[in-house]
């Protein structure tokens, strides 16, 4: 399940680094708090790539372009 399926993030590119930073500018957009955004950095970025594309689709809703 989603914790966030009402931020959509398109997946433009298979860098997993620009995934996260674009999921953070949504997040700030949404109006997350800072400890959330942290949080979420923090379990996308302590994967491999794989790992960080699934820890992204189970915060927000990613969307294949």
């Amino acid at each position: 399940m989603v914790r966030y399926p009402s931020i959509r993030v398109p997946l433009r590119t298979p860098n997993p680094l620009l995934l996260v930073a674009a999921i953070r500018a949504a997040m700030r957009q949404a109006g997350l708090d800072r400890g959330e955004i942290a949080e979420f950095s923090t379990a996308a970025m302590t994967r491999d790539p794989e790992g960080t594309r699934q820890v992204c689709a189970q915060w927000v809703d990613t969307v294949r372009q």
